[in-house]
């Protein structure tokens, strides 16, 4: 038996493959390399030293999912296939509606056609919105306030109603924080299209020569530094969650939500000093003014986790930004090198 790893050759997708291969479970992965390189798949064989079978295509094309679900034996999905750029997300909302909510649906429609009815999803903090007072709770009410959120806080209900409706599903949702950092050995990382729309690939190319300068949007938050504060985790320790959810989920039913977050809030002028700091670079930044939306604090309650799934985020704000510079200047123009 196998999991499936929706957009596996994606960030974190990758990563979690790496988890899961080292743990030896057998994975199927998908993806259509919208947001991805192939040149990922290679370097997960050489990273874990094995191989596995991969299907391109997309999760809204019924006719392909019946081939994999036909081929391979799947007993667990990961779901990590889904638009992920906020900013995008405002100007085309449809592309966002229909990749992220329809692809959900076709997926869990094909799994319950199949008999599988366990799934690990890979949800977003966004769906606590902007009036949630930190450390965040898997209790608290959500909301959000742009397509991408939407299409998260979705995605979660649908699940949620699919395992209500059928006692015999297994759902484990995960509220990712702000994943950072990549593979210690250089060969897996962050790829971002063009700009950046996250803070440390904005970093990693600022110091590489690739951006100008970085802009800090808000230094009159209240906050130590006046500058926003997110609880960055480590991509290596994201993946070791799912490898505790699909764990859990492999044997509990219903549906349970997780936050994966470190529970630490660090500022955006914190990431960047410790980024100079330890890679011996400097930053050069500006800031702007605030952008609409963002708020001062973010950062996780990250008990439950560890409580129920016996999994707690291990690296620091260092190996965070060490490992980040290491893929940046060892891959400088991403999987093209």
């Amino acid at each position: 038996m196998s999991i499936l790893i929706t957009g596996g050759a994606g960030y974190i997708g990758s990563h979690t493959t790496v988890e899961l291969l080292n743990a030896g479970f057998d994975v199927v992965l998908v993806d259509d390399f919208s947001n991805s390189s192939p040149a990922v798949l290679e370097r997960l064989e050489k990273i874990t030293g094995k191989k596995f079978p991969f299907y391109q295509g997309s999760i809204l094309d019924t006719e392909f999912l019946d081939k994999v679900f036909t081929k391979e034996d799947i007993e667990l999905v990961i779901h990590f296939a889904a638009f992920k750029a906020v900013g995008e997300s405002v100007q085309k909302p449809l592309k966002y509606y229909k990749n992220n909510i329809s692809g959900t649906i076709t997926l869990l429609e094909k799994m319950k056609e199949y008999d599988v009815k366990n799934i690990v999803f890979s949800s977003s903090a966004t769906v606590y919105g902007t009036n949630n007072p930190s450390p965040m709770t898997e209790d608290m009410p959500t909301s959000a306030i742009n397509p991408y959120g939407y299409t998260k806080l979705m995605m979660e209900q649908i699940l949620t109603d699919v395992a209500a409706s059928d006692p015999s599903w297994s759902v484990t949702n995960l509220r990712y924080f702000n994943p950072i950092g990549a593979h210690e050995s250089g060969l897996i990382g962050e790829l971002p299209n063009g700009i950046p729309n996250n803070l440390m690939p904005y970093i990693t190319q600022v110091a590489i020569g690739k951006l100008p300068e970085l802009n800090v949007f808000g230094d009159d938050y209240p906050t130590p530094d006046g500058t926003g504060v997110r609880d960055y985790i480590h991509v290596l320790d994201l993946a070791s969650g799912h490898l505790a959810a699909v764990k859990y989920n492999l044997s509990h039913k219903g549906a349970e939500i997780f936050n994966l977050g470190t529970g630490h809030g660090y500022s955006v002028l914190d990431l960047v000093k410790t980024f100079e700091a330890e890679n011996k670079v400097t930053i050069p930044y500006r800031i702007q003014g605030r952008r609409a939306g963002d708020i001062a604090t973010c950062y996780a309650s990250p008990e439950k986790a560890k409580e129920v799934l016996g999994w707690e985020a291990k690296k620091t704000l260092k190996d965070m930004v060490r490992d980040s510079w290491r893929w940046q200047t060892t891959n400088p123009n991403g999987y093209e090198d």
